[in-house]
């Protein structure tokens, strides 16, 4: 009966951090990283549809990012969907190809760019509490109901909290990870 808390924990914890890793990766450090255009959605013939699908992305150096659309009378709604997504980068072309350089950030913007990665992994390993919280009830509520003993339960209750320090332990890892890279440009 516990082995299904057990997997449900795990499960939302794993989410968590798939999701905080996602978070990260739109983060622009001043390298080049085409998860960077995750988030720009372009108009495909009337659709919303996202970046990816409609072109192919490459980093062919650590500054630069080629976008190379599958039909090129989409070149300038790729740009303005760039220009709009609030990222900060000026699109330029050829006529086939868009092209992203990657500015380099100041010291003060890379200062800031970490307490926005502090402040992420923080809400990482809230919903992390947040999950962990909601396992230990259903471990009471399964003691309460005598489903499970009193020494099944505190067993429980130690492997949910192992659980919980080793994702904690992988968010603490990729956001030292990620400030690394940032201070690093």
């Amino acid at each position: 009966m516990l082995d299904s808390v057990f997997e449900e924990v795990k499960r939302k914890m794993d989410a968590a951090i798939e999701h905080f890793g996602k978070e990260l990766a739109g983060i622009r450090t001043g390298r080049a990283s085409v998860g960077l255009l995750d988030s720009v959605i372009v108009d495909y013939y009337g659709t919303e549809t996202p970046l990816s699908q409609v072109a192919t992305l490459n980093t062919p150096d650590a500054l630069t990012i080629t976008i190379q659309p599958w039909e090129t009378k989409m070149i300038p709604v790729i740009e303005k969907a760039i220009n709009l997504s609030g990222l900060g980068l000026n699109p330029t072309n050829d006529g086939k190809i868009v092209r992203l350089n990657m500015p380099k950030p100041t010291e003060e913007r890379r200062k800031e760019l970490t307490k926005v990665v502090r402040k992420m992994a923080e809400e990482a390993k809230i919903a992390l509490r947040n999950v962990r919280r909601e396992g230990l009830d259903k471990v009471k509520k399964h003691e309460k109901d005598k489903q499970a003993t009193e020494d099944d339960a505190r067993k429980a209750t130690d492997k949910i909290q192992k659980i919980v320090d080793d994702h904690i332990a992988q968010v603490d890892k990729k956001t030292a990870a990620k400030e690394k890279e940032i201070m690093d440009r």
